[in-house]
């Protein structure tokens, strides 16, 4: 287990967060969730120990094994994707090579030594079947075919392929290893649909302990069992999933709320006590001790709605030509290769659409014809009349002008402002007061995406093109994304693998998969899922039929299990949540009793016979409280457990 308490860090003169303990342990999945530069990162480096804190301590037992993640590569990979996928292995790599050797030295010759060297082979050839060795080669192509690669791109060398993909055998040499704890800033950013929706098959069976940063609500409900939220001050942790996480988070917000209302008014009351005697001689006593009172208080402070969220607004386009883009039996090729034929559709004006499909299916290539990058080599693509348009893409964080401030990036970028207030602008995309004079190379990758986010919608236009815009936003900036294009007036088209977002914006998915791209009305949800025999290809294909049989049975497996814990999930909310309300109440009144017993056992108390009948009655009406609580805790597990059987 890892252990980490009390942990404090400072940037520059800015606290990140203070007093956050937290335990990794198997079975864990804790979704670590907070605004843009509240410390995600920080916090992740400082329990691997890569950043040390201003104040706590982070336990890591020697024989814990951690597997990192981080949010951009930080080394150069060496050899095929496969190669380096089982260097996760090396372990049992190792112990291959080591019996090789030994088969060739049994070869050689005869004498004492080949008694040792049989009894080490025998041994050997025993851990290397427990550890599976036979079918580890099998399990490093099962991983990769789930995260999108093909039989060419398992042999093509690592260095050649684009970061995306090579972040994608970074995390399949990850899940081969099989650390204790698995550490992972940002997984789902470099994946598409089908590969998101493998990766959280696998994550909701994972046998050891994970924690992971991501945006996305889907895959955070359907892996994670904890939710840890950083709020720019100190950590709280909920149990469940995000939909679980979000509903307790606003009956916390509403508790606290109460408790700072309250206090304020008997603040006020005591305000108002001291104005009013502050001369008066004979109350001079009480106002001093009311004022010293006052300086003691540790004030609850309640998070403002502007700390939650980052708004984003669009200026009104003008008015395009019904058709906005149009393919007629379209067909896009790369010299001889073929990778998209037979395209028909029509986006029509003030529809709001979704490209769905695995990566190398050819999304990319359909905006390539659509923009006119690509012609066409049967058939037509066009856009149509009077179409502005602007597209957002990941690769515009990388041509920022790290050097400028905020706002000298946006204004170069943009052009002549009108009569609009660039700084106001700035406001509405999160960047307020002294954020737009920060240097965009102190801006986190979040607050960076932001900024390219803001220059892309800065202008009028009707078409939107948006590639992958969640990905580095924080929850808060892609709730507010998701707001502002729901309400932006022009045609929308947009290339995500965040499925909660599709599901909240779009009114049609155009689905991008064997070779050409389809029209559906609406958001079908099973579109957003790999198709059977889509996951079917990409696994056995990869490994012997028998291997591929047993791993479909272990995949259907755990899509059962999946699907058998969202219907349980549904079914005992309501009655998980207040359990967790009286287990909360049960640990307060635990410790309230601690402290009690602490002063009853204390011989100092006993010279105040006043203060221990006081002492007595309190211990008393704790103990039977606590009692209560227990007994209404151990119902609830009861209830959980007997609505679990009946959901099952």
């Amino acid at each position: 287990m890892l252990t980490a308490t009390a942990l404090s860090k400072e940037q520059g003169s800015r606290q990140l967060f203070e007093n956050v303990s937290l335990q990794l342990s198997s079975g864990r999945r804790i979704a670590l969730v907070g605004s843009n530069g509240v410390g995600k990162t920080t916090l992740i480096e400082i329990l691997l120990g890569i950043q040390d804190p201003d104040s706590g301590s982070v336990h890591r037992p020697s024989d814990l094994s951690i597997g990192y993640l981080p949010q951009d590569l930080e080394e150069e990979l060496v050899g095929s994707a496969l190669e380096v996928t089982l260097q996760g292995a090396s372990h049992i790599i190792s112990l291959e090579e080591r019996l090789v050797e030994l088969r060739e030295e049994l070869s050689l010759g005869e004498g004492e030594d080949q008694g040792r060297l049989l009894d080490e082979y025998g041994d050997l050839q025993s851990r290397f079947e427990q550890l599976g060795g036979y079918a580890v080669e099998a399990e490093a192509q099962r991983v990769l075919a789930g995260l999108g690669f093909d039989h060419e791109m398992m042999y093509r060398d690592a260095l050649e392929l684009s970061g995306g993909w090579q972040m994608r055998v970074v995390l399949a040499r990850l899940l081969l290893s099989e650390p204790d704890v698995l550490i992972l800033d940002e997984p789902t950013n470099h994946l598409d649909v089908d590969s998101v929706s493998w990766l959280e098959d696998q994550f909701s069976t994972w046998a050891g302990c994970i924690l992971f940063v991501s945006h996305d609500r889907d895959f955070i409900d359907g892996v994670a069992n904890r939710v840890i939220e950083l709020d720019g001050r100190s950590s709280y942790e909920y149990v469940g999933g995000f939909s679980d996480f979000v509903a307790s988070r606003e009956l916390r917000l509403a508790q606290l709320e109460a408790s700072a209302a309250q206090q304020n008014r008997k603040l006020a009351q005591t305000e108002r006590f001291i104005e009013r005697f502050r001369y008066k001689a004979s109350k001079a006593k009480q106002v001093q001790s009311r004022v010293k009172a006052l300086s003691r208080v540790d004030r609850i402070e309640v998070p403002e709605a502007n700390d939650l969220k980052a708004k984003f607004d669009f200026p009104e386009p003008r008015r395009s030509a019904r058709v906005v883009a149009e393919f007629d039996e379209a067909t896009a090729a790369y010299g001889d290769q073929i990778v998209l034929t037979d395209v028909s559709f029509v986006i029509e004006r003030g529809r709001k659409v979704a490209l769905v499909g695995p990566n190398g299916a050819g999304k990319t290539t359909l905006l390539k014809l659509l923009l006119g990058e690509l012609d066409a080599t049967q058939g037509t693509a066009r856009i149509g009349n009077k179409v502005d348009y602007a597209r957002f893409a990941q690769h515009l964080t990388d041509v920022l002008d790290l050097g400028r401030s905020v706002l000298q990036e946006f204004t170069a970028s943009i052009g002549e402002p009108g009569d609009r207030n660039l700084r106001t602008v700035l406001g509405g995309f999160g960047f307020r007061g002294d954020q737009v004079d920060q240097k965009v190379g102190d801006l986190s990758g979040g607050e960076q995406t932001r900024l390219a986010l803001a220059i892309t919608m800065a202008n009028p236009v009707n078409l939107l093109i948006l590639d992958e815009p969640t990905n580095h936003l924080d929850l808060p900036s892609c709730d507010h994304l998701e707001d502002a294009l729901n309400a932006y007036p022009g045609t929308l088209i947009l290339v995500t693998h965040d499925r909660h977002l599709i599901r909240n914006v779009a009114d049609a998915l155009i689905i991008v998969r064997n070779g050409t791209a389809t029209w559906h009305e609406g958001v079908d949800e099973d579109l957003l899922q790999a198709p059977p025999e889509s996951r079917q290809s990409r696994e056995s294909d990869q490994t012997a039929n028998t291997s591929a049989n047993q791993h479909n049975q272990i995949r259907d497996a755990r899509r059962d299990q999946a699907r058998r814990r969202s219907r349980v999930n549904d079914a005992t909310r309501e009655l998980r949540q207040e359990r967790d309300q009286v287990e909360q109440a049960w640990e307060q009144v635990e410790g309230e009793l601690a402290e009690i017993q602490a002063q009853l056992v204390d011989s100092s108390t006993y010279e105040n016979s006043e203060l221990v009948t006081k002492l007595s009655k309190q211990h008393d009406h704790l103990k039977d409280r606590a009692s209560e609580l227990m007994d209404q805790y151990e119902t609830l597990l009861r209830r959980i457990a007997r609505t679990e059987a009946e959901s099952d």
